[in-house]
């Protein structure tokens, strides 16, 4: 009976361990793993062609309420620090580009969209909650990530971790 007990518990504590090396995926302050990705209109990132550019991916879908909420800000601080070296990609995650192109038709983006066929982005960073954001810094380093929604606080303070001086937009209007 205790030979049983323990395999059951070995088995268990197996299972666990495999479950968080399995969610664990890029850390911050490690490299950013290599990607290619290319926008809806065309446009190629990789990870040479960012260096020296802070890079925020916004992994999101159309059914997520959350990801619709947060758009207009994450557009918004995009559009701010844009000319301050900041390069937002929203890759949108598991639909069809038609699924994609209607819905941007009723809710149009400001930002670089990418479709997950066209990166690998989506399977390294383990995409399977919405939104998530990971800041790319500008030597090319995990500056931070978040999964799930937490507002426009949390995103500027986000991308204040990859070097920006002050991401609030009252600064960015005097600088």
């Amino acid at each position: 009976m205790s030979r049983t007990l323990t395999l059951r518990v070995a088995i268990s504590c197996t299972l666990f361990l495999a479950c968080i090396c399995a969610l664990a995926g890029p850390k911050d302050k490690e490299p950013a793993p290599r990607f290619n990705a290319t926008t809806t209109t065309g446009e190629k990132f990789t990870n040479d062609s960012i260096k020296g550019k802070v890079v925020h991916l916004e992994f999101w879908t159309t059914w997520c309420g959350f990801c619709a909420d947060e758009a207009a800000f994450v557009d918004k601080i995009g559009h701010e620090l844009a000319d301050k070296g900041l390069i937002l990609l929203a890759i949108n995650v598991g639909e069809s580009k038609k699924t994609v192109k209607k819905y941007l038709e009723q809710h149009p983006r400001k930002c670089k969209i990418v479709m997950m066929e066209d990166t690998n982005l989506a399977a390294m960073y383990q995409a399977t909650v919405y939104p998530i954001y990971v800041v790319i810094d500008r030597d090319g380093n995990i500056a931070a990530t978040q999964r799930g929604a937490g507002g426009e606080e949390a995103l500027r303070k986000l991308l204040t971790r990859a070097g920006f001086e002050s991401a609030d937009a009252e600064d960015s209007d005097t600088e």
